[in-house]
């Protein structure tokens, strides 16, 4: 196996960048951008800490994030497992990635920046639905911000596939590990459990 090991061979391999994927890259949220943020109810949130890298999918049932400034976005952390990986990170590293993707749209917006975790009431109490409301609010401070070409969603064609029968489940993962757990009984309350443990 050929490893690169240096930026020099890596550089040479591939070659200078296309001229407008450097041209796209803006340090704030511009009218455009925030047009389209505003629309994802999901993104991935990518950090990085002492014990390695982390991706968490995040959700909502409407904006994913609220858009403070040109600079500034706000993501609710809504009830989870209470692994708080990303969170351990952010704590100790601030630096996060964002990526939104909207269904039915090729292109994926992308933010780089840093992130800080606030548990101010008055802001975690700003995101009440249902009576209730978020621990903390990750505070994030762009840096990049630009789309990604939308080749990878088109050739994997994600949004017109539905690729998920015979999968493993839920349960049948957590089987995998405990092997008394009872995953058919835990698969079957499972999208009703998702659902209520976000609130």
């Amino acid at each position: 196996m050929q490893i690169i090991e240096d930026i020099e061979r890596l550089e040479a391999l591939y070659g200078a960048p296309a001229p407008n994927s450097v041209a796209k890259v803006t340090p704030r949220l511009t009218p455009h951008y925030r047009t389209w943020i505003d629309a994802a109810r999901f993104v991935i949130l990518s950090t990085v800490g002492p014990e390695g890298t982390d991706a968490s999918p995040r959700g909502d049932d409407g904006p994913v994030v609220r858009i403070v400034d040109d600079t500034t976005l706000w993501l609710p952390d809504w009830r989870g497992n209470n692994r708080i990986d990303s969170l351990r990170n952010i704590v100790r590293d601030g630096r996060v990635s964002l990526m939104f993707m909207v269904p039915g749209a090729h292109s994926v917006v992308r933010i780089n920046g840093t992130a800080k975790l606030s548990v101010d009431p008055d802001l975690t109490e700003s995101f009440e639905q249902k009576g209730r409301h978020p621990k903390s609010v990750i505070v994030v401070s762009a840096e990049e911000v630009y789309f990604q070409c939308a080749k990878a969603l088109m050739r994997s064609d994600l949004w017109a596939r539905d690729d998920a029968e015979g999968l493993p489940t839920a349960g049948a993962f957590i089987k995998e590990m405990v092997a008394e757990f009872d995953g058919d009984t835990y698969d079957k309350g499972y999208p009703e459990y998702a659902k209520a443990k976000m609130w």
